[in-house]
């Protein structure tokens, strides 16, 4: 056993005939920051489902923090310190901006009454910005705030691994810078994260690590450097022109 946070062992996922999943092994250190990339339809949602508890896997291991939670319910696994976010972002429309975070504190963030909730709610509404929100309606946030309020719902679990999926998506170019900055910021913390993104020049600039998946196999798996200079991922992913441009960014980064 190694002293990952977090082990991915030979991981597979069927769906009928679709391998959506196959044979996807890796680690992460904790406060690591890892960016996993691929075309649309690689897996990287069903990965990140798989390590939420979401879906099970057809065969492979899931080790955190030592044990084994391959077959955990999700909340189970929420309440061990794994949380995510989702693409499509759905704040509960009939409650306030604190009271969708403090449900997540009641959910897995060792949140005793709802007095305790509130307070964590509040102070996670104050780390991503929103405190000035938060005794109006979910319903009224714009896009970028929705997405600040489904990181302060996922930071009020109490995390050590946060799972990011498309937290850029949609966003205007100033408000993807905010959102990095808020990223960088949780990795200040201490907390490890898992981010998919379809932006390079976004991934590249947060993420000390990429994973490439292609059909539901893992492609690549190394420094931002290494994985634009790899054949695999320019065939796969980036193309030719592409993979130059951000090679000749990272390198003046």
């Amino acid at each position: 056993m190694t002293d990952a946070l977090i082990e991915v062992q030979s991981l597979s996922r069927r769906f009928g005939g679709v391998s959506a999943i196959d044979d996807v092994s890796f680690a992460m250190q904790e406060g690591e920051i890892i960016g996993l990339i691929g075309p649309n339809g690689a897996g990287k949602t069903t990965l990140v489902n798989l390590i939420s508890g979401v879906h099970k896997p057809s065969r492979g291991r899931i080790v955190f923090r030592g044990e084994t939670i391959t077959r955990e319910r999700p909340m189970r696994i929420a309440r061990r310190g794994i949380s995510r976010t989702f693409q499509i972002v759905q704040p509960f429309p009939e409650m306030t901006v604190w009271e969708n975070v403090a449900a997540g504190a009641l959910f897995s963030g060792g949140a005793k009454t709802l007095a305790n909730a509130k307070a964590q709610a509040r102070e996670q509404l104050e780390f991503v910005g929103l405190e000035r929100f938060a005794d109006r309606p979910a319903t009224v946030l714009s896009l970028a705030n929705r997405k600040r309020l489904e990181l302060a719902k996922s930071l009020a679990m109490q995390p050590k691994l946060l799972m990011l999926d498309e937290v850029n998506a949609g966003l205007q170019s100033s408000e993807i810078d905010d959102a990095l900055a808020l990223i960088r910021k949780i990795a200040a913390k201490g907390i490890t994260i898992l981010i998919i993104e379809h932006l390079m020049k976004v991934v590249i600039s947060v993420s000390q690590r990429l994973l490439v998946l292609h059909h539901g196999r893992l492609i690549a798996n190394g420094s931002p450097a290494e994985v634009v200079r790899d054949r695999r991922v320019i065939e796969a992913y980036l193309g030719e022109k592409f993979a130059t441009r951000l090679h000749a960014l990272e390198q003046n980064a």
